[in-house]
């Protein structure tokens, strides 16, 4: 059984330029942010990257000295477990059973037998969502 957990992530738009991405995450690391998760995509003519960090008091405290802005809290879900065939099925199909949809998902093998994955779902929907889930 995956372990399943509610986390605040904050949305960034930053320029879609080469090195963007490198710049980011070396000043994130020398302010000692660490990540839980992260998603970058184009959008528009920036980049959105969303980033769900371990102490969300960290990454503000960074992103104020680096003058970035980011978004208002926002929740998304972390699911960690076994990997194996079919390992979301069970959260896809008990969400979608409840007629809760999933806005989106990025999964992955971690190694070690190990996966990950993070999704959300309509604001509206988390606190649904986190008690079929059995979410902290």
């Amino acid at each position: 059984m995956a372990n399943i957990r509610k986390v605040e992530y904050y949305v960034l738009l930053t320029a879609n330029r080469p090195g963007t991405g490198a710049w980011l995450f070396q000043r994130l690391k020398q302010h000692g942010v660490n990540l839980l998760a992260m998603t970058a995509f184009p959008n528009g003519l920036k980049s959105q990257v969303d980033l769900m960090p371990e102490k969300p008091a960290a990454l503000k405290a960074a992103a104020k000295k680096m003058g970035l802005k980011l978004s208002v809290k926002k929740t998304g879900f972390l699911m960690q477990g076994a990997d194996r065939a079919g390992a979301v099925v069970g959260v896809l199909s008990t969400l979608g059973k409840a007629g809760i949809n999933v806005v989106a998902i990025d999964a992955v093998s971690a190694g070690w037998k190990r996966f990950g994955a993070i999704f959300w779902v309509k604001p509206e929907q988390v606190g649904k969502a986190a008690k079929l889930l059995k979410a902290k």
